[in-house]
């Protein structure tokens, strides 16, 4: 079967396959600015139909699905919600909180069982100034029917717009411990919560505590849904040009949780500052594998290899 693409101009992105929504990307405005308007895919769904993404749970009405942030950006929140300062905690500063504002699709195609757009945005401080153009890719692509899975891949090229740095870090660089989310975002539903989460190791599965902070090529998270007997898988991977020994700004760390909410991110400024000067430009590449079942590591890593990036 071939992937169906419909658009609703000024709203959303549809993408299908085989009568199922595989994802909605919104671009159209948010109405709470509070929630830092940008654009994100939510729902995201398995071949078999099953939901894996959260959108405004409870705990964090600005977490919606899948998303492009950085919550600590030169004294703004590009990540939505509150604002951590050391000493004082999580504050709701509203005049910190930034947007994403979509400017158009360059391209947009679909062709040989993919599915890709191109996207131009401009990040905006909280009063208006334009900081950063970004350049997206979204691309949908590797329906495996019989492996029960398919491939997103998600691109971004960032340029300072500004006369002064750019300098992006996390709530771990502004003295939270263990708390380094910014970057590509993706929140689970609510019934991946104590989900199973596994990296490229050997011996047992860790606990998703060990992976916390940590770096390699890839992190897969597993949840169980409730309504349904089974399970999800989603494979988050880098590309190879995200290491810094080939090319990279900034070494990239993991963050995960499972509890008390399921979430991962690809953290580009977990422990450590880094500034991107006037002009200058940075790229990062990701993909996310979304599977049926629950995948083990030996799957995972087969799976992988079989993609070519």
């Amino acid at each position: 079967m071939t992937i169906q693409v419909t658009h609703t101009h000024g709203e959303r992105i549809s993408v299908r396959h085989g009568g199922v929504e595989l994802l909605s990307y919104v671009y159209r405005p948010d109405p709470d600015p509070f929630e830092a308007r940008k654009p994100y895919i939510h729902p995201l769904r398995t071949l078999a139909g099953r939901q894996v993404t959260g959108y405004r749970p409870n705990d964090h009405r600005w977490h919606k699905g899948l998303q492009m942030t950085a919550s600590h950006l030169s004294g703004q929140n590009f990540w939505g919600g509150n604002s951590y300062v050391h000493g004082e905690g999580y504050l709701p500063i509203r005049e910190r909180v930034g947007s994403m504002r979509h400017d158009g699709f360059p391209e947009f195609a679909v062709e040989d069982g993919r599915f890709r757009l191109a996207e131009e945005l401009t990040w905006v401080e909280n009063g208006g100034d334009e900081w950063a153009r970004e350049e997206r890719g979204i691309t949908v692509h590797s329906v495996d029917e019989d492996a029960g899975a398919w491939a997103l891949d998600w691109t971004i090229r960032l340029t300072n717009v500004r006369d002064e740095p750019l300098l992006f870090g996390s709530p771990t660089t502004a003295g939270r411990e263990m708390a380094g989310y910014t970057g590509l975002q993706w929140r689970g539903p609510r019934d991946f919560t104590g989900g199973a989460v596994l990296g490229p190791l050997d011996g047992d599965a860790p606990e998703p505590e060990s992976l916390m902070g940590a770096r390699g090529p890839w992190l897969a998270f597993t949840g169980e849904h409730d309504d349904v007997d089974g399970h999800s898988t989603l494979v988050f991977a880098h590309a190879p040009e995200n290491d810094e020994d080939n090319g990279a700004i900034h070494a990239s760390h993991w963050f995960v949780r499972s509890e008390p909410i399921p979430t991962v991110a690809f953290s580009w400024a977990f422990f450590e500052e880094f500034a991107l000067p006037p002009g200058e430009s940075f790229a990062y590449r990701y993909r996310v594998v979304v599977a049926d079942g629950a995948w083990d590591r030996e799957r995972v890593g087969t799976h992988l290899k079989g993609l070519s990036w």
